[in-house]
This record gives structure tokens, sequence and C-alpha cells, in this order.
């Protein structure tokens, strides 16, 4: 991930967490889709049996708009 994009992240726990997460991708990508938002990346990754994230990969100039709308747990700068 590059300097100027940030991934945001939403943190799922318990037995359904990978579900939960995977279907959370959906509705970021229809977010995405709705208020056309450019160069974005979006997916889950199930990190234990009761632990997974949905991420939100966006430019820095987006980042608050998408923020404030979609409110993410955490987020990351790009490493």
């Amino acid at each position: 991930m590059l300097p100027d994009r940030i991934k945001l992240i939403w943190d799922f726990r318990g037995e359904t967490a990978q579900n939960t997460a995977k279907h959370h991708q959906i509705h970021l990508d229809e977010f995405v889709q709705m208020e056309k938002i450019p160069n974005t990346q979006s997916g889950f990754e199930q990190l234990s049996d009761m632990y997974a994230i949905a991420y939100l990969i966006v430019d820095k100039a987006h980042m608050i708009a998408v923020r404030d709308a979609l409110k993410p747990h955490r987020g990351e700068v790009g490493k």
C-alpha cells in the first residue's frame, strides 16, 4: 500500500466474524459505486477462528469523507 493511501478497517469477532466481514465488504463496494469514489480496493481477511476484518483502501484525499460516512473502527497509513 502506498503512503498516500489509507486502509480503513472494520473488526468483527465471534463465530460469525468471517461471514460478517465478507458481507460487510459487499456494502463497502456498494458505497464506493454509489458515491463514485475512484481508486479503491476492498476486501476481508480471516485473522483467526473468531476474528475477521473488512477493509477499504482509499486515496488520502477521500479518507475524511469515507471515514465520516462509514465510521470504521480504525485505519492504517500506507506502508
